[in-house]
C-alpha cells in the first residue's frame, strides 16, 4: 500500500511537472477521506535547486530520503540533453532493487533510461522526445503519443498535465475509484484519462461554426445504462455517423466505443466500492447488459475481477462524502 512518496530533483528541474507531482501527492486531503501520504523532496545535496526557468526550489532532504519511499517521482529535467547525476543514478538503482515504484514526468523518463531501468520494458515521454528516447535507449520499447505507460514497477508519463493522469491512475490502483475521484475533485480535473489516450488531438479547438461535444459527453455519463451507438449519438448532435465518429476522436482522442466502455468501467468501480448490489445489477446499471460482459471488460482494464476489486476497495462511509453524486 502506498504510504511514502519522494520527489527527487536536481539542477534543471522543470517547475510545472514538479508542481504537478506535489499537487497529486503532497497535499493533506484527509478531510476529503483521502489517505495521508508522507511526502518529501530530495536532491543530491539538501538545499537550493535551480529550475530550468532560472529560479530555485529548496529540497529539504538529501538522497537518503529515497531509501524509505514506496514511490519515487522524477519530474522533467532539462529535456533529453539533461544529465543524470551519478549519485542519483546509484540511489535510483538501489531503490529499484528493493522494489520501490517509479513515476516519471515528460523527460524524466531519460533519467530512468540512463540508469538502465527502461531496458526491455514499454515506456513513454513527451511526443517531441519519443524518437530520441528510443534512439538513446534502444533496449526500451517506447510507446509514442500515449498519456502514460504502467509496467508495474515503472510508470512513465508524457508532457505537462499527463503526469496528473498517471498520478490519479496510481491513486486508483492503490486506494480505488472513490479516493482517486476525491483527489481529482480537489484538483478540479477529470477523474482519470486512460493511459492509452492520445497525447494530443487533431483539432483541440473546434472550428468556429462547430459546437463542442462537451454537452453530449456529459449526457453520456448520466445515461450509461442506455444503448449508446454511433448512429443514435450522431443524431443527437445532428451529424452524420461518419462526421460524428471523426469529430469524437478529434475532441476526445478515442473512438466512441472505447470512450464509453472506459466510462462504464469507471462507473462500475464506483458502484462496486459504494454499494453491495450484485455484479449482475451493476452490469445493467452501467450498460454492459450482463455480468459476463462486465467481467470481461473490467478484468481487461483492471487486471482483476469485479468481486476481487470489491474485496480490495470497498469503501467506508467516510469516503462516500468524497465522491461526486
Amino acid at each position: 500500500m502506498l504510504r511514502n512518496v519522494a520527489a527527487v530533483i536536481w539542477d534543471g528541474v522543470a517547475p510545472f511537472e514538479f508542481g504537478a507531482v506535489c499537487e497529486a501527492f503532497a497535499i493533506d486531503r484527509r478531510d476529503d477521506g483521502v489517505p495521508f501520504l508522507d511526502f518529501g523532496v530530495c536532491a543530491p545535496t539538501a538545499g537550493m535547486v535551480r529550475t530550468n526557468l532560472g529560479f530555485a526550489f529548496e529540497a529539504p532532504h538529501g538522497l537518503e530520503r529515497l531509501e524509505e519511499a514506496d514511490l519515487i517521482a522524477i519530474p522533467a529535467f532539462g529535456g533529453p540533453s539533461g544529465t543524470l547525476p551519478d549519485e542519483v543514478r546509484e540511489a535510483l538503482l538501489r531503490a529499484h532493487a528493493r522494489g520501490a515504484r517509479f513515476l516519471t514526468a515528460c523527460s524524466g523518463a531519460f533519467a530512468l533510461g540512463e540508469a538502465g531501468l527502461l531496458d526491455g520494458i514499454e515506456c513513454t515521454t513527451h511526443w517531441k522526445y519519443a524518437t530520441e528516447l528510443q534512439r538513446r535507449f534502444p533496449e526500451s520499447r517506447v510507446v509514442p503519443e500515449v498519456l502514460y505507460v504502467d509496467t508495474g514497477q515503472i510508470v512513465t508519463s508524457a508532457g505537462t498535465a499527463s503526469v496528473l493522469d498517471a498520478a490519479l491512475h496510481i491513486w486508483r490502483q492503490e486506494y480505488g475509484a472513490a479516493v482517486a475521484s476525491a483527489v481529482a475533485r480537489r484538483m478540479v480535473v477529470p477523474p482519470q484519462r486512460d493511459g492509452g489516450q492520445a497525447q494530443f488531438i487533431s483539432h483541440p479547438v473546434p472550428e468556429p461554426d462547430a459546437e463542442t461535444l462537451g454537452p453530449l459527453l456529459a449526457w453520456i455519463t448520466t445515461h450509461l445504462h442506455e444503448e449508446l451507438d454511433v448512429d443514435s449519438l450522431a443524431r443527437q448532435v445532428l451529424m452524420s455517423p461518419r462526421t460524428f465518429a471523426r469529430r469524437f476522436r478529434a475532441e476526445t482522442g478515442a473512438t466512441p466505443y472505447a470512450w464509453i466502455t472506459a466510462q462504464r468501467v469507471r462507473r462500475a468501480e464506483e458502484l462496486l466500492e459504494r454499494t453491495d448490489r450484485s455484479v449482475e445489477w451493476i452490469a445493467g446499471e452501467v450498460g454492459f447488459g450482463n455480468a459476463a460482459a462486465l467481467r470481461h471488460h473490467f478484468t481487461r482494464v483492471r487486471g482483476l475481477s469485479p468481486q476481487a476489486y470489491r474485496r480490495r476497495f470497498a469503501c467506508s462511509d467516510s469516503l462516500d462524502s468524497a465522491m461526486p453524486a
